[in-house]
């Protein structure tokens, strides 16, 4: 019976916040908030404007820096290893070579965002 009920106020609640989540937009209705967002750029104008390249050395950047925390992640647990010097140098290679990375970025001015 305590599942029967507990089933019946889940199923409730969620239909009352979705059906709150798609009312409450349409109360308060303008311009801005009825135009799609397209990044900046005028979703009426032509679909051939330039990209800057920065825009991609910034994700390549963004990547390479997440990729670095996906493969660090394990770490933790890689110390649980009996072969623990090994995990440690290679954790400070690939640390040491991101940074060496960055740092090169860094001297040739590929993070400025002005021209």
């Amino acid at each position: 019976m305590n599942m029967l009920i507990s089933i019946f106020i889940n199923f409730s609640l969620s239909l009352f916040l979705i059906s709150l989540a798609f009312w409450l937009p349409q109360l308060n209705l303008y311009y801005e908030k009825a135009s799609p967002y397209e990044c900046g750029f005028d979703p009426m104008g032509s679909a051939r404007l330039p990209f800057s390249m920065k825009f991609f050395l910034i994700a390549i950047t963004f990547l390479l820096f997440d990729l670095e925390i996906a493969l660090l992640l394990p770490l933790p647990w890689a110390v649980q290893n009996y072969n623990l010097l090994f995990s440690v140098t290679i954790a400070l290679l690939l640390i040491s070579i991101l940074a060496l990375s960055l740092a090169y970025e860094w001297i040739n001015k590929g993070l400025e965002w002005s021209e």
